[in-house]
């Protein structure tokens, strides 16, 4: 079954009649969840149910996500293990293991409620100068990030979960928050192939299932966030990386994807562009303009690659807090928190 390229939000802890409409547009292809979805295990699961529900019977199916990375962005907290930063994984007694164990256990304990893949992990460079990526990187140096995001997507798909880097070509290197702000990049080619590209091509030789650019603009090569351009996503990450996995838009609520237009002018951008789905949340308004007025056309293509992202038969979450793997590496990451 075809999933479709736009990823919208709930706004509560059940799915209301509204939403249970918007996911039955044909545009409509997934959920992203946030920690206003959560409130404990058992009301996950029951949303996620519904979630499922609501598209059976037609010719679709939705991919189901999270923004689960462990330290300041961890949706799910009571009742799922605390996971530090990966920041910590760098200065642990067994880098490599511990990147592993991180990987494994965060998406383990994702896939056993049903969701298909968190955002992750993070391979931009902390440079010491973005407080929104910080600690949220693995190191500042590339071929480290290389090296443990590698462990940690082993890790990942041991669970049965896919991977996606973010936020192509890298957003460490800029102060501005792009949530908040526009950030520009004004480095040069050179500067940025010397580091910020290593993790990104060195993932994608190994099989890197996805990517989600930056909106941030790198002024002396686009004049578009590379969300936006074709120049970033189909000239470097098509033809020169060779990459041929899902390219996920950021949210395009962000303030920094408004220098696009407004709501529909910035899906049709980003998918003309070369992303395989779209992203839109936390504004209703945005999402529904988006299913209803955004000229958005999906390629046979596009859509198998997005058929990629679906996440792989896993143990359910009783079967899981059972094993000695997820006890370890919950003794593992404990000892980093």
């Amino acid at each position: 079954m075809a999933i479709a390229p736009v990823m919208l939000d709930l706004e509560g802890l059940e799915l209301s009649s509204e939403e249970n409409e918007l996911l039955k547009h044909p545009l409509a292809g997934g959920i992203i969840f946030f920690s206003r979805n959560y409130e404990s295990v058992e009301q996950l699961s029951a949303l996620i149910k519904d979630v499922r529900k609501a598209v059976e019977g037609s010719n679709k199916e939705l991919l189901i996500a999270v923004d689960h990375e462990g330290g300041r962005v961890q949706r799910f907290r009571t009742e799922f293990t605390e996971l530090p930063a990966i920041a910590s994984l760098a200065e642990s007694d067994d880098p490599t293991q511990k990147a592993y164990s991180h990987g494994w256990l965060m998406a383990s304990e994702v896939r056993a409620m049903d969701i298909d893949f968190s955002f992750a992990p993070v391979l931009d460079i902390n440079y010491g100068v973005s407080g929104v990526i910080g600690d949220r990187s693995f190191n500042r140096d590339p071929n480290v990030i290389s090296n443990l995001a590698s462990d940690y997507i082993k890790g990942m798909r041991e669970a049965g979960m896919a991977s996606t880097g973010k936020h192509f070509p890298g957003h460490g290197a800029v102060v501005e928050d792009s949530h908040h702000e526009i950030p520009v990049d004004r480095r040069s080619k050179e500067q940025i192939w010397a580091e910020d590209i290593i993790p990104f091509a060195e993932l994608i030789k190994q099989g890197l299932d996805a990517v989600m650019p930056a909106h941030v603009i790198y002024e002396s090569l686009d004049k578009n966030p590379a969300g936006f351009s074709p120049y970033w996503l189909q000239q470097v990450l098509r033809n020169e990386l060779k990459f041929d996995g899902v390219i996920f838009s950021d949210d395009l609520t962000m303030e920094a994807a408004s220098v696009v237009g407004d709501f529909a002018n910035r899906a049709e951008a980003a998918m003309t562009a070369g992303c395989d789905m779209v992203l839109v949340c936390n504004n209703r308004i945005a999402a529904i303009q988006d299913l209803d007025e955004a000229h958005i056309k999906q390629t046979d293509v596009s859509a198998k690659r997005l058929s990629r992202m679906k996440g792989k038969p896993f143990m359910n979450r009783a079967a899981l807090l059972d094993t000695k793997q997820w006890s370890d590496s919950v003794n593992e990451m404990t000892s980093l928190a």
